[in-house]
């Protein structure tokens, strides 16, 4: 499968997963980044990601019962973002913004949301911590690259601090909250792992990047890229995606390096192993391809958006019948897949069967969880149906 893209948002948004593994001594980048022909482009800084505007902190305190409870804080913190009397926020996997873009344009991603949910509580004085979640890998279609998805969330401790009269009493609490945008990965329990706050940036700074690739801007996604390697140099999966920067502007010995380094960063990321196999096929070197696609197969046969993804390859390219093959394997391995079963509906539509493609259709609504693919199956299934009864 042709895996182009590494990104960390959140699908129903991250982030995927979003590698930060680093190794135990750091290595040394290659030259890569300074004898490129992009042009620098200004992007959002470290402050701006994170910052929230005077009229949303003065608004947020308002809003907030101050106690040494940071439960019912963060509680009320949650309250705050999707249920502001003049903002109602909703869940978009592809929407990366900064903490104040989340919160005024009301759509947004999970990485977008847990920086919004971080920049809230150390507003309040509460200590918080991101977390990468460790979810199989999942790949989202956008204009032809399949984006890999990851996830984050935030861990809230129950601890606060209260100074009177001069003196500040400290608070502890004997466990933790997890914020989690996700109710998917809320109920799996999946791994986590603490990531850094400049790991944080460098996903956002990654996740634009991947945009503007998809949109052909490449001097905007260099400028991207290059900024989550300045802030987080060992974090792999900048370098996989400049990596594919390179590729695409047939500069192939600075692809390939990219993708070897970050390989060295982090063994599990498959996604640049997937496309140096790419980048080794087209330079003519099959069977050192061969090696890596075989070891990618066999991990990923047990992962039902590998399935799903595979599908979709399949159906771009008007093979429904092979496409479906894959999403009914994706449905042996999750039956709640509201993926697998609109996979399975557009293919049979496109074969003529609207009776199948409807009944697939309402599995796919009835497995969803998010409004917003709850809606858009909702508005399929309504033209759909005018369709049948015209």
């Amino acid at each position: 499968m042709n895996i182009k893209l590494f990104i960390c948002f959140c699908s129903v948004i991250y982030l995927a997963g979003c590698q930060s593994t680093s190794p135990s001594a750091p290595l040394t980048p290659p030259d890569i980044l300074n004898n490129v022909s992009f042009e620098h482009q200004p992007v959002e800084s470290v402050e701006e990601i994170f910052s929230l505007s005077p009229e949303i902190i003065n608004q947020f305190h308002q809003s907030i019962h101050h106690t040494p409870d940071a439960k019912i804080m963060t509680r009320e913190l949650l309250t705050f973002i999707f249920e502001s009397s003049t903002n109602k926020l909703n869940y978009v996997s592809g929407s990366t913004l900064t903490a104040n873009q989340t919160f005024s344009q009301q759509n947004a991603n999970c990485l977008s949301l847990s920086i919004l949910a971080h920049a809230l509580a150390e507003e309040l004085g509460l200590d918080s911590r991101f977390q990468r979640v460790y979810i199989p890998e999942y790949w989202a279609l956008d204009q032809g690259f399949n984006m890999l998805t990851g996830h984050v969330n935030l861990k809230i401790n129950r601890q606060a601090f209260e100074s009177q009269d001069g003196v500040t009493r400290f608070y502890n609490y004997a466990d933790s909250l997890t914020v989690d945008f996700d109710p998917n990965s809320r109920e799996q329990g999946f791994p986590t792992q603490f990531i850094d706050k400049s790991v944080i940036a460098a996903m956002f700074y990654n996740n634009k990047g991947a945009q503007a690739l998809v949109n052909q801007q490449y001097d905007r996604a260099f400028s991207y890229f290059k900024a989550g390697i300045d802030i987080a140099p060992h974090y792999s999966g900048s370098w996989g995606n400049v990596g594919i920067l390179f590729k695409l502007n047939n500069q192939y010995n600075a692809a390939e390096q990219a993708y070897q380094f970050a390989i060295k960063l982090d063994e599990d990321n498959n996604t640049a192993k997937g496309n140096l196999a790419i980048l080794l096929s087209l330079t003519g070197r099959e069977e050192q391809a061969k090696v890596i696609q075989d070891e990618l197969e066999l991990k990923r046969q047990s992962n039902p958006y590998y399935h799903i993804a595979k599908g979709n390859e399949a159906y771009i390219h008007n093979e429904y019948q092979m496409a479906m093959r894959h999403y009914r394997k994706a449905l042996t391995l999750d039956k709640k897949s509201h993926e697998s079963y609109f996979g399975l509906a557009r293919s049979y539509y496109q074969l003529g069967d609207t009776k199948l493609a409807e009944r697939y259709l309402k599995q796919a609504h009835k497995s969803a969880r998010f409004s917003f693919d709850i809606e858009r199956y909702q508005s399929k299934l309504s033209h759909l149906s005018a369709a049948i009864n015209y």
